[in-house]
């Protein structure tokens, strides 16, 4: 792939090829590797639309005993994700394949513990697509719907697994209406706030497959305070 920078993303020095343009590291995917808790005998882990494999690798460097497979449907960011790993000597815990994730032979049934995500914020028709192909494909729901991500939760997760996902607040009843109808219920629910007296624009989310009544909705998190500055929180995200 031309064009494309080499990035330090993390406190602890990970580094990550990215495409100069199109589907790159941003606060939500950094927020989302956070968020992610691995419980004790939980040790595969699917990430699926892994672009250039940030989460995964984020995920191997957090937590030293998890497996991480990523999938992608595009192969140039496989490509990238397989450099990545390798760079940062991380090839023997993480690995990434092409592939569509609504593809239901992609993996045997109920093989993963942890299931996470970022799937397209928007629906088809909520904006034009991009000249650029990639881009279009991490914002639009073209090849990830919510419906999709319920499926592949119920069809790879392995009973009481975990799904964590993070998503646009404005689709919220859509995304966890699509999880409760294959019975991927919500647990915990973290709104996203740009600073006080705004607005959330994301929220992160852990569901459990076939899990019992009951969500924990958690105090907001803000990402700037009222001087505009980034707040611990947030900053605590990066500290890894």
């Amino acid at each position: 792939m031309n064009n494309v920078t080499c990035d330090e993303i993390s406190a602890g020095g990970l580094k990550l090829l990215q495409p100069a343009e199109g589907v790159r590291v941003n606060m939500d995917t950094v927020l989302l590797s956070s968020w992610v808790k691995i419980r004790a005998g939980h040790h595969e882990v699917l990430e699926a639309g892994c672009a250039s494999g940030a989460v995964s690798l984020m995920l191997a460097v957090r937590h030293k005993n998890i497996h991480v497979t990523g999938v992608d449907i595009q192969p140039e960011l496989v490509e990238l994700a397989e450099l990545n790993a390798k760079n940062n000597a991380l090839s023997d815990r993480v690995k990434f394949i092409h592939g569509d994730l609504r593809d239901k032979n992609i993996f045997p049934r109920e093989c993963f513990d942890v299931l996470v995500i970022n799937p397209p914020y928007e629906s088809t028709h909520a904006g034009r697509p991009s000249p650029d192909a990639s881009r279009t494909t991490a914002r639009l729901e073209i090849t990830c719907t919510p419906d999709d991500v319920a499926e592949l939760s119920s069809r790879v997760l392995k009973s009481n697994g975990r799904m964590f996902a993070v998503f646009t607040s404005e689709r919220l009843d859509v995304f966890m209406s699509a999880m409760m109808r294959k019975k991927i219920i919500p647990k915990r629910l973290l709104p996203v706030y740009p600073k006080k007296n705004h607005n959330s624009s994301v929220f992160l989310i852990e569901c459990v497959k076939n899990g019992g009544e009951g969500l924990m909705l958690l105090s907001p998190l803000l990402v700037r305070d009222e001087n505009n500055e980034y707040t611990p929180e947030l900053l605590r995200a990066y500290d890894f």
